[in-house]
């Protein structure tokens, strides 16, 4: 499953999707050749991966892969990975935060009926902490720029990545008072589930003899519900206005 999902998951749907030349004048753009055979190397060295579990068609993809010499096989071809790097490492997470600012905003087209290939905005409440994707989420998202701003547009569909705050502008799009019932809904919720917390934070035998670790989880739960209730309050009041 772990090389399935590395397969079909991180390399067919998102890093595909994000090196696909775009299209211009009704054609699309040749790709560049750096990046073309990158993708040629990454694609071979999942197939070594796949082909324990799937031994005929990983072969026959290997061998059209490349021009092979009489009696090469994937069978024993050498599959040479090295550890990740710290920088590896940092690129990593950082675009599984990308993966849900793109996320949330196909969420909030799916939700207003927008077509995916109308341009949208995103606006990046207070600060934009993954300013370096910004091309990458700007295309795999379709939205015509990225802007950071104090406070949100009154008619924006806003969502949580952790505790940073995004919101698409939707202006006529929006029905207010529908976005305001599902906000309150959001509210009651989260609201109820910082009760929770904070009833296990006040029982002075749960803080004493939990371990550290979990008490410090359920702090982490208790700040992160206070943000985002205290997100979803503003949202309210200026629909409201």
């Amino acid at each position: 499953m772990t090389v399935y999902k590395l397969f079909w998951d991180e390399f067919s749907s998102w890093y595909l999707e994000m090196v696909k030349p775009a299209y211009q004048d009704g054609k699309q753009q040749p790709i560049d050749r750096e990046t073309y055979d990158q993708t040629l190397r990454f694609f071979e060295l999942l197939l070594k991966m796949l082909h324990p579990f799937m031994p005929f068609i990983t072969e026959a993809l290997w061998q059209a892969l490349y021009d092979r010499k009489d009696g090469e096989s994937i069978m024993r071809d050498k599959l040479e990975l090295s550890a990740p790097t710290a920088d590896d490492k940092k690129i990593a997470a950082d675009f599984e935060q990308v993966k849900l600012i793109v996320s949330g905003v196909r969420t909030v087209r799916n939700q207003k009926n927008i077509a995916p290939r109308e341009l949208l905005q995103l606006q990046a409440v207070e600060q934009n902490s993954f300013q370096a994707y910004d091309d990458v989420v700007k295309k795999m998202a379709n939205l015509s720029d990225i802007t950071v701003v104090e406070s949100k547009d009154a008619t924006a569909s806003s969502f949580m990545v952790g505790t940073f705050e995004y919101a698409v502008p939707l202006g006529d799009m929006i029905d207010v008072e529908a976005e305001i019932q599902k906000m309150e809904a959001q509210l009651q919720h989260l609201e109820g589930f910082l009760a929770g917390v904070m009833k296990k934070l006040s029982n002075e035998r749960f803080v004493q003899n939990a371990p550290e670790a979990v008490v410090a989880l359920e702090r982490k739960k208790q700040s992160d519900a206070e943000e985002k209730i205290a997100a979803l309050k503003d949202s309210i009041a200026s629909l409201r206005k």
